[in-house]
């Protein structure tokens, strides 16, 4: 029953990730020139939205932030279509350097590559003769699986107006990612399988997760998942995990829609401005379903104006079937409360104008578990759970 429900969540979580998409996928390819390095040629494939699906269509109007990502040991850029078609039609551009595949590969280079891609497709963003041209947004995150992750923690030494990392099953690299990541201050997002053999997280993603110097960084372990099963069907890798163990506990299609459900609005909050996608976020982490977590921070709780000290927020009486009164120790002004069901879903928003109560009606919702989260001056002031029986 317990994997049941969790396979639900999963499916709900997918489907609110994935299916609402706003754009379809283009695809170009191109290759850049690094004058720095010997004039190094890096080929390029490059995923934007666009109203039409297809290679060399129109970009679809607006500005659109750039996540470049680097690809696993052996691994073709081909594998990761489950990320480009997760994040492009939400609004991102999305770049795959496509060299260092060999079984020797210089992860500094490619750690200059993916920095170097950053800078280059914002210069195309300020040539008025591109294809991009105007189309690029200032921020920006670097990205990656495996070598690529480890990569990605290296690129950032090297190009200060980064926006946010991000990893999925990130290996550590020589020169040592580990060490790299001490640098690192900008917001940080590290997420691993819990059954992954391949690059198990005590040895590769924790070390480097507790040496970053984030200003607000998050480590998340998708239960049961593996180090392959973060991209797309791939024999290399699916040699090298097939001899090892654990073994994955859960299916490639439960461990790509829950790192999406997550990777998605975190990086929405970030490089978007989102406030709701934060709270999204911290909901899901909250919620743990398939995962576990830990955090430096909370993305709701980062705006400028201070937090008040000790606002307390209760439902009474709580269990509840019809109503109950919301009470907070904040004088409401202008507030919104926000109920969010445990699969990170918005169910209810009520304005609140004055006073330090609020009168809250079930009206359909089913019974669960559910989150309030009190916003005030753009920014989280308190938060709670209620139960609703039936």
């Amino acid at each position: 029953m317990k994997k049941k429900i969790i396979f639900l969540i999963i499916f709900y979580i997918s489907a609110i990730a994935v299916f609402a998409q706003p754009y379809q996928v283009g695809h170009k390819q191109k290759t850049f020139i690094d004058p720095s390095r010997s004039n190094r040629n890096i080929t390029t494939e490059i995923y934007y939205p666009s109203n039409t699906a297809g290679n060399n269509v129109p970009l679809a109007p607006g500005q659109f932030p750039l996540l470049v990502f680097g690809h696993g040991f052996v691994m073709a850029w081909s594998a990761y279509a489950d990320v480009w078609n997760a994040l492009v039609p939400q609004g991102y551009f999305l770049v795959f350097p496509t060299i260092e595949t060999s079984f020797s590969p210089s992860h500094l280079d490619f750690g200059k590559d993916i920095a170097f891609l950053v800078g280059a497709m914002k210069a195309e963003s300020a040539n008025s003769t591109s294809f991009y041209s105007g189309a690029v947004a200032p921020q920006s995150a670097v990205m990656g699986h495996s070598m690529g992750g480890g990569s990605a923690f290296l690129s950032v030494q090297y190009d200060t107006s980064i926006t946010v990392l991000a990893t999925l099953a990130a290996a550590v690299t020589n020169p040592s990612s580990i060490l790299a990541a001490e640098g690192i201050t900008i917001p940080s997002l590290v997420i691993a399988g819990a059954n992954d053999c391949v690059a198990p997280p005590a040895q590769h993603q924790i070390p480097m997760y507790d040496s970053l110097s984030s200003i607000c960084k998050t480590y998340v372990s998708v239960t049961g998942g593996s180090h392959c099963q973060f991209a797309d069907y791939n024999l290399y890798c699916s040699i090298g995990e097939g001899s090892c163990s654990p073994q994955a506990t859960i299916t490639r299609a439960q461990q790509q829609a829950t790192t999406f459900s997550l990777l998605l609005p975190w990086l929405n909050y970030f490089l978007k401005g989102s406030l709701e996608a934060g709270i999204q976020f911290q909901t899901l982490i909250s919620a743990g379903a398939g995962i576990t977590s830990q955090q430096n921070c909370s993305l709701v709780n980062t705006g400028t104006t201070e937090k008040p000290v000790d606002v307390a927020i209760s439902v009474k009486p709580n269990p509840f079937s019809s109503s109950a009164i919301i009470e907070t120790s904040l004088k409401l002004n202008d507030a919104i409360l926000l109920i969010y069901n445990a699969l990170g879903q918005k169910v209810k928003q009520i304005n609140a104008v004055g006073g330090s109560e609020i009168l809250f009606y079930r009206e359909n919702l089913p019974a669960g578990i559910y989150f309030i989260i009190l916003i005030q001056n753009n920014q989280q002031m308190a938060s709670g759970k209620m139960a609703i029986s039936n």
